[in-house]
């Protein structure tokens, strides 16, 4: 059967790879008949009503999704596509309570036109009592315009509603409800996003190795996953003012699937090596603000034990271990192979990297041969871009000898600059942004 979805025109690189993910954790077939990032509306082919819902129920990138009962370019065509494709299904709601809604995508109908297209309809048949809240059917009239030009519709569709998305949540997870956040904690919109792509569900184990105030392990369980994170900045993971991760875990009745924090660098993990881990998910710092830092010495050297009071320092709580400058791209490198060391046969690595719109500093796409790339989707914004890599951790029998792997990056130089590519184009200015990349604008609504 086909159906339309609903998407928000907002967020467009991810609103296809979430369906594909979220079509295999509710292991349903799907076939996209028709999808351009340019249009809310998709239409694709699916078993029945059940693995409809099952799709779209903890869809963050859409509406909804509607049993397609007819298109057209014209109200002409699309009333002989609903005779056509849909005059099977007529009968099995004409007693029921419905309704019609409008649903215009960059253009608009009077309340007088939407009534006039409504009672073009009336050859469906329903004799039902019409309820505009709490009715047993829904139908949508769906119309599509091209941008600047509402003259006429370009894309006509008639839907019978089947099931909602979990869009609504983020106004429950939104940043500004938050208890504990930072200048860097992760936009809920796109925390729960990655968690859909890195497949987070129940039963599952999440690890952030760059956890700050806890947005993706939240994310994470609120899709059932088990949680656990790490932060080279102990005063993340310990909180202040009374308020740490977990204060934002019991803020959300999710604190029983948060198993704890830990305070270490990727290069210096203190987890058990091991194929244990259903997902890595997380936001590397990009050595913007200050350069990107690992534990340890310039010179490597080990630091004598300093004591006060007669207690070693580095036994405190206060303390701060030193640390010592360190590259991006080697950070990438890391996090790649401890991904192919720690995920399960089918588990996910989802990392976010900036990238700026100038081909002489565009960050290459990191590779290992145990990790098969999903998706890339992007973020862009003015002369920078950041992109959210998606992984999949391959059986060992399946590892390709002949695959090219990315070579991991001679680290030349000692200043933050020096080590980070990306860090030293930011504060000298980027060029011009390449033709054809779109400018992000901040959004005030969706459509």
């Amino acid at each position: 059967m086909d159906y339309l979805i609903r998407f928000v025109q907002i967020r467009e690189t991810f609103r296809r790879p979430e369906i594909e993910a979220l079509a295999l954790l509710a292991n349903v077939n799907i076939d996209f008949l028709s999808y351009t990032e340019n249009s809310p509306y998709s239409v694709v082919r699916l078993k029945d009503d059940v693995a409809a819902k099952m799709l779209i129920d903890r869809s963050i990138s859409s509406k909804g999704i509607y049993e397609l009962w007819g298109e057209g370019t014209t109200y002409d065509e699309l009333h002989a596509n609903v005779r056509h494709r849909s005059f099977s299904q007529w009968t099995l709601y004409q007693s029921c309570s419905f309704r019609f809604e409008f649903d215009t995508f960059s253009g608009s109908r009077t309340l007088a036109e939407q009534r006039s297209i409504i009672e073009s309809f009336k050859y469906l048949g329903f004799n039902g009592p019409i309820k505009m809240k709490n009715s047993e059917q829904t139908f949508t009239i769906f119309e599509e315009y091209e941008y600047g030009n509402p003259n006429g519709p370009l894309r006509i569709f008639l839907g019978r509603f089947v099931g909602g998305s979990q869009r609504h949540v983020l106004n429950e997870y939104t940043l500004k409800k938050r208890e504990y956040i930072n200048t860097t904690s992760m936009d809920s919109e796109l925390a729960l996003l990655t968690a859909n792509l890195s497949l987070a569900g129940e039963g599952k184990l999440f690890y952030d190795p760059f956890v700050g105030t806890g947005s993706f392990p939240i994310a994470c369980s609120h899709f059932g996953a088990r949680t656990l994170g790490s932060d080279i900045d102990g005063r993340m993971v310990r909180g202040r003012d009374g308020k740490d991760i977990k204060t934002n875990f019991r803020q959300y009745g999710l604190l029983s699937r948060y198993l704890d924090g830990l305070i270490s660098d990727l290069t210096h993990s203190p987890l058990r090596k091991g194929r244990w881990l259903d997902g890595i998910i997380g936001d590397p710092p990009y050595g913007v603000r200050e350069g990107l830092k690992v534990l340890g010495t310039k010179d490597g050297s080990r630091k004598e034990a300093v004591y006060i009071d007669g207690e070693a320092a580095h036994l405190q709580d206060k303390y701060i271990p030193p640390k010592k400058a360190y590259s991006f791209e080697a950070m990438l490198d890391d996090l790649l192979e401890f991904a192919a060391e720690m995920l399960v046969d089918g588990g996910r690595l989802s990392l976010w990297m900036p990238t700026a719109n100038d081909e002489d500093v565009e960050l290459g796409i990191p590779a290992h041969p145990c990790l098969e790339l999903i998706s890339v989707c992007v973020q862009t914004f003015n002369k920078w871009s950041r992109r959210l890599l998606t992984y999949r951790r391959v059986a060992d029998s399946q590892v390709e000898d002949d695959l090219p792997v990315r070579q991991k990056m001679e680290m030349k130089g000692s200043t933050a600059n020096d080590l980070n590519s990306f860090r030293k184009r930011y504060f000298e200015g980027f060029k011009t942004p390449l033709a054809g990349v779109s400018i992000e604008k901040p959004a005030t609504g969706e459509s």
